[in-house]
């Protein structure tokens, strides 16, 4: 409601009525089908946080700590799910309040929302984006027939339930939740959400589908009319693992849509936890989620998601851990990965990045598989270029490829976001770079450029 507030001046009593407006803006994909954008064109790089359980285990004190902090970071998206995956339906949020009543999608609680809407608004007065799962997957998913509340119908009321409540929000739709897929009555199911989500909002929010790890949304939906980009889960499987690949795979469709890696590997998290003979001391660290996200980004990539093992979950003291969280998530907060996030966009702007466009072929000779695999991306003006040696080896590349008389070579530190000049010349032949450090841990990003361009260092 209002404030209303009075005021005397010059003798005349005036009324004041004061509302609290929230931070809204729009997005859209760009016109090439590859990168997202702000209603009036420029450029929208997303940067995603998994805080999955934001709205059912944090109070509004603690949201308010969460959010200032990824702010700072640089981050530009906040996916959260509003049914939530750890016993989302029964346990309550920290105000006692379950999000529906009897279980029933056509049900919504009002207390439990009106602490939805808080923290919605507090993300968007700080420029972030909720990323808003309406539900996890478990809750309409074949794969668990005893947690099943949905049916086509109901999954159409609360997703225009949910679309006129945060129309005029700055949201993004991720339905999925983490599962696939596997019956006509799934798919069914999904797709009444995302058209009672559009009837809702009036088409106002993108829409994307986060499906179960590894695996891709343009798997089930790429040619669905709601659909307007793509995400993929590369997961928690294996160090090393090229993320990129599922970029390329996205890039190569028709029509053309951007897509992203909506939940990569964790910082913290076990490796592999899901296979048998799991070591639970063996943990992804900041390199890892490094390497995931230059790779993915160099090989297509509108974006991309961070994610720590104990922030998806909020723990902390006192609850029973999931995939052995040790450290509270006010702790996790300020681990290395989530700072070297806001470096990658640092770099990315920069530079107009929205002009990049995968190229291996100017990659002459280095490593081409496994974790220390060269990647590089042109611009399509040919501009300037980004190519990313994930383990600090040597490479081969084609300088012709960069237009201008004279070409710049920079070192980007990804770790620190320390850049250096190396070398300008006239010369555009076949080059060998050597990064400055080698091995596990020793990434490095050269940019070459056309120097007349007059770029900054990043």
């Amino acid at each position: 409601m209002p404030n209303k507030s009075t005021i005397i001046l010059s003798g005349i009593i005036i009324s004041i009525v004061s509302c609290n407006f929230s931070w809204s803006k729009s997005l859209k994909v760009s016109e090439n089908g590859r990168f997202l954008q702000y209603d009036d064109g420029s450029p929208f790089f997303y940067l995603g946080d998994t805080a999955w359980e934001l709205f059912h285990r944090l109070n509004r004190e603690e949201a308010d700590t969460y959010l200032a902090n990824r702010n700072k970071k640089g981050f530009t998206v906040i996916q959260a799910v509003v049914l939530a995956q750890l016993n989302g339906l029964d346990e309550p949020n920290p105000y006692g309040e379950p999000p529906l009543k009897d279980k029933d999608p056509e049900k919504p609680n009002e207390a439990y929302f009106r602490h939805v809407d808080y923290i919605v608004r507090q993300a968007n007065k700080l420029d972030l984006f909720i990323g808003m799962l309406p539900t996890w997957g478990k809750y309409w998913s074949t794969n668990n027939p005893k947690q099943v509340i949905f049916t086509e119908e109901n999954a159409r009321t609360y997703g225009k339930f949910l679309g006129e409540r945060y129309k005029n929000d700055s949201i993004i739709w991720i339905l999925g939740g983490d599962h696939n897929i596997h019956t006509d009555g799934e798919r069914k199911i999904i797709e009444a959400m995302a058209s009672g989500l559009r009837a809702g909002d009036g088409g106002e929010h993108l829409i994307t589908f986060h499906p179960r790890g590894p695996g891709l949304s343009s798997d089930y939906f790429h040619d669905a009319e709601w659909l307007d980009f793509n995400m993929y889960q590369s997961s928690h499987g294996a160090r090393d693992h090229d993320n990129g690949l599922f970029a390329e795979h996205d890039y190569a469709l028709n029509p053309p849509k951007p897509t992203l890696d909506g939940e990569p590997r964790y910082e913290t998290l076990t490796v592999g936890f899901y296979f048998a003979g799991t070591n639970p001391l063996l943990r992804f660290d900041d390199y890892d989620c490094r390497q995931a996200a230059y790779f993915s980004l160099l090989a297509g990539a509108c974006g991309h998601t961070y994610g720590n093992n104990s922030i998806w979950q909020m723990w902390k003291p006192g609850r029973a851990p999931v995939l052995w969280a040790e450290i509270p998530w006010n702790e996790a907060l300020d681990h290395p990965g989530a700072f070297q996030m806001g470096l990658i966009r640092r770099l990315f702007e920069s530079r107009p990045y929205q002009k990049l466009v995968p190229n291996q072929s100017m990659i002459k000779a280095g490593p081409t598989s496994d974790g220390a695999k060269i990647r590089a991306a042109l611009a399509d003006d040919d501009s300037f270029a980004f190519i990313y040696s994930p383990r600090g080896q040597k490479f081969t590349i084609d300088k012709s490829v960069i237009k201008g008389r004279r070409v710049n070579a920079i070192w980007f530190d990804p770790r620190y976001g320390i850049s250096k000049n190396v070398h300008t010349a006239d010369t555009k032949g076949i080059q060998t770079y050597t990064p400055p450090t080698s091995g596990r841990g020793n990434d490095w990003i050269l940019i070459i450029e056309n120097a007349e361009m007059n770029f900054p260092l990043p």
